[in-house]
């Protein structure tokens, strides 16, 4: 299995997206700051959006090692809401 590339682009539309550099299909993340951040944040949004990203593919890594990959153990009576709230 040959090794995948990542880019974080700008979109059409502003917003930032993270994709495979091989592929042009739906991103992987997106990023999208209001007009409002985007004014706080002076013309600093694609670094405060490669930051967001690599701490999003940080807690990812750091939350794999928790999950426990078993189908056996799953149980559809313990389904969730389709939402979370923070």
């Amino acid at each position: 299995m040959s090794p995948s590339f990542f880019e974080i682009v700008q979109l059409s539309n502003g917003d930032y997206a993270l994709r495979r550099a091989d592929d042009d299909g739906a991103p992987l993340v997106k990023i999208s700051f209001s007009n409002e951040a985007r004014e706080m944040m002076e013309d600093r949004d694609m670094s405060v959006a490669k930051a967001m990203i690599a701490a999003g593919i940080e807690a990812a890594g750091n939350i794999t090692h928790d999950i426990d990959w078993d189908d056996d153990e799953l149980d559809i009576s313990d389904a969730q809401p389709a939402y979370t709230l923070h």
